[in-house]
């Protein structure tokens, strides 16, 4: 567990043996906001870490991306010790979480929609996740200037805790946006990339991106 960006936390599990870090999120506002879960065997190590953060405080959202076992697969376990949390995420994903019987407490979010309370501001961007193209999507916490990539900029490796630094085209051109199955796809999502000025890249897999240069 690190504090790795001004009221952020990173909790980190990495799986065995093709060493690849799998991060997940606690952004420590007003109203606390977990950005996915974790697998199962993350999520049982990181919810004492987590009560530890929270002292008390009930979770407000937890943000998934898409329907993936390190974005939501430890989501009832965390629904078990924070029952009036509402995971946010796409439509499709919400078919999902209740056809599994995971969750009923579900805020849909679209593209293009934000969302916030008293010290936050998400923006929601469209995410044809990379693996089986389901319908995914991306936030953007604005008043700090963080960008939740998931599975975009993704790196192998242990990486808890490491940032590097990079501008924001740059962060763009290595997002991984070329593993869309059409030309059409990756133009959209680099358009929509740009749409956001972030200071800070929270990675799903590899180590987080300070953006220098940024407008």
């Amino acid at each position: 567990m690190t504090k790795i960006y001004s009221d952020l936390y990173q909790f980190t599990y990495v799986l065995e043996p093709m060493k690849l870090s799998m991060h997940q999120y606690l952004l420590l506002a007003e109203e606390p906001i977990l950005i996915q879960t974790g697998a199962v065997p993350q999520t049982q190590i990181t919810l004492p870490r987590l009560k530890e953060l929270l002292g008390g405080k009930p979770l407000k959202y937890v943000l998934i991306s898409h329907f993936e076992s390190d974005e939501c697969g430890g989501l009832a376990l965390v629904l078990e010790q924070y029952p009036k949390a509402a995971a946010v995420c796409s439509e499709t994903t919400a078919r999902q979480i209740w056809d599994f019987g995971i969750a009923r407490n579900v805020q849909i979010v679209k593209p293009g929609e934000t969302f916030g309370g008293s010290d936050f501001e998400f923006e929601v961007i469209a995410y044809p996740s990379e693996t089986h193209l389901w319908e995914g999507v991306l936030f953007a916490e604005n008043r700090r200037g963080i960008f939740f990539s998931s599975d975009l900029m993704f790196q192998m490796g242990e990486t808890h805790g490491q940032v590097t630094e990079s501008d924001w085209e740059s962060a763009i051109a290595a997002s991984g946006a070329e593993q869309l199955p059409n030309i059409e796809m990756q133009d959209k999502l680099r358009r929509d990339l740009r749409s956001i000025s972030p200071n800070f890249v929270a990675s799903g897999h590899g180590a987080c991106i300070k953006i220098i240069n940024s407008t």
